[in-house]
């Protein structure tokens, strides 16, 4: 996300304020200045922060007002994907598209639709009827987590089993090895040491 301010100010300290002005906890704030920077301002996640940067000219209030106006705008937009996402028809509509763009379209589901009782899996697919389930627990997650599934899903309409078809076919979304580490991340650190979620896999087929 970028921005463009209205003028340029002084140089001045790099000290990290803090978001103020969004109406929930939001995640650590970092502050980057670049002397290569002269007026946009850019904001986007890494790893669990916000990263902002802005010109190493700015001002100290100048720069508690950027931070607090472009995390505001982050969380607007992450907000407004997630109400997006939060429908069935949507779900099927997203599953269409990305059966055309990677797997030749062939994969055709029946129904595809949110659930709240999948605390073990992030999806599943009933090739029989051709019913697709996505968890809950997605909702909120990056787009890219939420298409790998829908991938991985609609993978098992064409192959039922993990084999290596299977696997090519998963490996045609550009995005996939990204996805499922962000998932196995965070099963990591959702389950800590506990062994009963050890064999927790996203998309495993009821």
């Amino acid at each position: 996300m970028h921005q463009r301010p209205d003028r340029r100010q002084p140089a001045a300290s790099t000290a990290v304020p803090a978001a103020r002005t969004a109406p929930r906890p939001t995640p650590e704030v970092e502050v980057r200045r670049s002397a290569r920077r002269r007026r946009t301002v850019t904001a986007y996640r890494e790893n669990g922060r916000t990263i902002v940067l802005i010109p190493a000219a700015f001002s100290p209030d100048e720069e508690r007002r950027w931070v607090d106006q472009m995390v505001a705008k982050l969380q607007t937009r992450e907000e407004r994907r997630r109400r997006n996402l939060g429908s069935d028809e949507h779900l099927m509509a997203r599953a269409h598209e990305l059966s055309a763009a990677h797997l030749g379209g062939r994969a055709v589901p029946a129904t595809v639709r949110w659930v709240d009782n999948q605390h073990r899996r992030w999806g599943s697919c009933t090739p029989a009827d051709r019913s697709i389930r996505l968890s809950s627990r997605l909702r909120g997650m990056p787009e890219f987590v939420v298409d790998y599934v829908l991938v991985h899903e609609l993978a098992h309409l064409l192959e039922a089993s993990h084999d290596a078809r299977f696997w090519a076919l998963v490996q045609a979304y550009p995005q996939a090895e990204r996805a499922l580490g962000f998932l196995e991340g965070f099963e990591f650190g959702s389950r800590g040491d506990r062994p009963d979620d050890a064999d927790l896999e996203p998309g495993a087929v009821d």
